[in-house]
């Protein structure tokens, strides 16, 4: 095992499980209905999808780079069609998101990226998650895998 791989697993040592539809938090920001799709392999990347709520009364940073022991590289990253249609991803450094407000993770926009995967994506499996706030706070979600054609946290 790597470095990264094995602090990503201490990192996620103390996760509790949560179920697909669960709420996860830290303090005024909570996570909800985490879920990713099943892959065949370790050859291409993954995805997780999310909405993230910043429930308090100020502005809440979340940062682009995450930890799973299910990659090693795991990033924020926003898919952009340019004016040739031309669909690109790049990695997103922060989200600021503002008091009361949402973000989506989804296909298709702004998802986690998994890459460099460390085990097979299977449907019915969970993977643990963490992400980090930029006042260093950390918030785990565990991630449910559902199958290859799912289209949303119900399937």
């Amino acid at each position: 095992m790597t470095r990264l791989t094995l602090a990503a697993l201490a990192a996620c040592a103390a996760i509790i499980s949560i179920p697909g539809n669960a709420f996860a938090g830290s303090d005024d920001v909570v996570v909800e209905s985490p879920w990713a799709r099943a892959a065949i392999g370790t050859t291409r990347p993954g995805a997780a999808y999310f909405i993230v709520h910043n429930t308090g009364d100020e502005a809440v940073t979340l940062m682009g780079n995450i930890t799973t022991p299910l990659a090693m590289m795991a990033q924020i990253h926003r898919t952009t069609i340019s004016a040739d249609g031309v669909s690109t991803m790049v990695p997103v450094e922060e989200i600021l998101i503002a008091p009361g407000h949402s973000i989506a993770l989804e296909p298709g926009g702004m998802h986690a990226m998994l890459m460099m995967l460390q085990s097979p994506m299977k449907e019915g499996g969970t993977f643990p998650l963490i992400l980090t706030l930029e006042d260093g706070a950390k918030i785990p979600v565990e991630v449910p895998i559902l199958g290859v054609a799912a289209r949303g946290p119900d399937g």
